[in-house]
């Protein structure tokens, strides 16, 4: 059975039009007459369809054989400009990012990350999903992500860098310094579940209630705002207090182990294989330790 069509029957029919004579095509093929007009019955038994009509003067199109014609040129163009593609593609990092970050990560150092990365590498397409990192967790847990920058202790088998261990620090305006926490209002935020299990745990250990109708916030920012306008007192990660001009308490578990949160850069061996997946992991891995 003759093998299906391919690029070499494109130059074929190219060539067939350019020359109108099966004798020159041949020729130009390195191929005899014979074996060319025997390809092109192939050809037409395929397709279902009369490509050629030959005559004294020549070979003829037929409109079928036009028609075929119009899309095999198109097709030999198309594989033209995808070979240049890849060829240009090889001398520069390129694809797409698939990132998954944490929130806080994502608000206060991330910027300095991807500014770096795009500066260095241009071309690559760079699609960045910010979450809790539970949910993050889970998005590189199903293959969803390339890399995770994730904050907390999450179970992961694959690559686990520590970039950073921060302190957890109780933080209240400068007029409220030297007072005790339970005589200001508290300042809640959303967080995921594991910090809000170990802050209710410090809050034990210390026997400090929040009032009743203390201030719920969505997001850390807005927290830290609330506070610096002596609203109250919050329990927020280092990560977030740069400029912050209050009082901050780095906190302490009752057995002595401070109160810390560490972040992790996650990523699978496959991700390794992605250059623009690697060259981003080296990125961060560099921005940590220059202590940005």
């Amino acid at each position: 059975m003759e093998a299906v069509m391919d690029e070499r029957d494109f130059e074929l029919l190219d060539i067939l039009e350019k020359t109108k004579n099966i004798t020159h095509a041949a020729d130009l093929l390195y191929v005899t007459q014979s074996s060319l007009s025997k390809r092109i019955t192939a050809i037409e038994n395929e397709l279902g369809v009369t490509l050629l009509i030959r005559s004294r003067q020549g070979i003829h199109f037929t409109p079928e054989g036009e028609e075929v014609l119009k899309y095999t040129t198109q097709a030999a163009r198309q594989l033209t400009l995808m070979r240049e593609a890849l060829n240009i593609s090889r001398s520069y990092v390129c694809g797409t990012l698939n990132a998954g970050i944490s929130i806080n990560y994502a608000l206060y150092q991330l910027p300095d990350v991807l500014a770096r990365y795009r500066k260095q590498y241009p071309h690559v397409n760079t699609h960045v999903i910010t979450d809790q990192s539970r949910n993050i967790y889970m998005q590189i847990a199903q293959g969803l992500i390339d890399v995770a920058i994730i904050r907390g202790e999450y179970p992961w088998k694959e690559h686990k860098v520590l970039l950073d261990r921060e302190n957890i620090c109780a933080i209240c305006s400068a007029k409220d310094k030297g007072k005790h926490l339970g005589e200001i209002p508290y300042i809640g935020r959303k967080t995921d579940m594991v910090f809000e299990r170990e802050t209710a745990q410090w809050m034990r250990e210390h026997n400090i209630q929040p009032q009743q109708h203390g201030i719920f916030v969505d997001n850390i920012t807005t927290c830290v705002e609330m506070v610096t306008r002596g609203l109250g007192w919050a329990i927020v990660p280092e990560i977030c207090l740069n400029g912050f001009s209050g009082d901050i308490r780095p906190l302490t578990f009752a057995n002595g182990e401070p109160f810390v949160r560490s972040t992790y850069i996650m990523y699978t061996d496959t991700a390794l294989s992605l250059p623009q997946a690697e060259a981003f992991i080296n990125i961060v891995r560099n921005q940590e330790n220059k202590g940005v």
